[in-house]
């Protein structure tokens, strides 16, 4: 089962009492505009989890702009919404999946049953005519039990090995100009990790901000061997994680996120920063 589904596919089972419809919705530097929109509409019987909030520890000197929740917190949060470890969660935003898809990859982590992203986002969902909802349910809280799946994460210290091995590709997920190092709006240093290849995560989606389906998936990150380890990072974790599913739908393996990210890297001044193309 693919981790992307469609507006139909999530219509067709939201009453089911099996499953957690989750917004994810966010602004960054505006954090409480995603918890405005749930409470003004959403998708009926959906709960909300925000980004910094919930998805996020607080910020420290080291661990980036997003550090990953504490996973015994999170658990508690998942059962205080009525999930359960065998909960099948459908996540949704309205920015492309980037927030849905920290959820979705958290869960990964937590060593949760199935759990998936909602194709285009709540906005695409309204204007098909589909149900919307200002009512929050009340959740009967649940008990949630985890095993940390630690293999899909990568330390700094990973990734600073990683610069000298063959069989490591670490791939940015930011825009080509951040990347690049010819303008930061999020951190204090422009630039890159030596030797990332840069994959900008919106890149998955087309012109009408739908994923691209398994086959154009492949073609997208053909140049990558898929017998070699793959971390993936972006400016602190969150829109790296769309291109953690994209090479899991592609078929890669052995795939981890760098969580504290560009803004964990540039935390520890010996570290070193490249510009440019690589």
């Amino acid at each position: 089962m693919n981790a992307i589904v469609s507006k139909p596919w999530v219509l067709a089972r939201m009453y089911e009492p099996d499953v957690t419809i989750v917004d994810c919705r966010f602004e960054l530097g505006r954090p409480d505009a995603g918890r405005e929109a749930f409470e003004e509409e959403h998708i009926p019987g959906a709960v909300y989890l925000d980004l910094e909030k919930d998805l996020s520890s607080p910020v420290r000197e080291h661990g980036g702009r997003h550090p990953l929740p504490d996973p015994e917190q999170l658990s508690r949060t998942l059962a205080q919404k009525g999930i359960t470890p065998e909960t099948r969660v459908i996540a949704y935003d309205d920015q492309g999946g980037m927030y849905a898809s920290r959820l979705y990859w958290l869960l990964e982590y937590l060593g949760h049953g199935p759990a998936y992203v909602m194709d285009e986002g709540f906005s695409a969902w309204k204007a098909a005519g589909y149900p919307v909802s200002a009512d929050q349910p009340i959740r009967v809280p649940a008990s949630y039990s985890y095993t940390l799946h630690p293999e899909l994460l990568a330390s700094m210290e990973d990734v600073r090995e990683a610069a000298g091995r063959d069989d490591v590709i670490v791939i940015d997920s930011r825009d080509p100009r951040r990347y690049q190092g010819l303008e930061e709006t999020m951190d204090k240093a422009a630039g890159h990790i030596p030797g990332a290849k840069n994959k900008f995560w919106k890149l998955l989606l087309d012109e009408n901000g739908k994923w691209m389906a398994a086959d154009r998936l492949q073609e997208h990150y053909q140049e990558f061997p898929r017998d070699k380890e793959i971390i993936v990072y972006c400016g602190s974790g969150v829109s790296a994680c769309p291109n953690f599913i994209g090479l899991k739908e592609a078929g890669y393996e052995n795939v981890k996120l760098y969580s504290g990210s560009w803004s964990d890297w540039i935390s520890y001044e010996e570290n070193p920063i490249a510009t440019g193309e690589e």
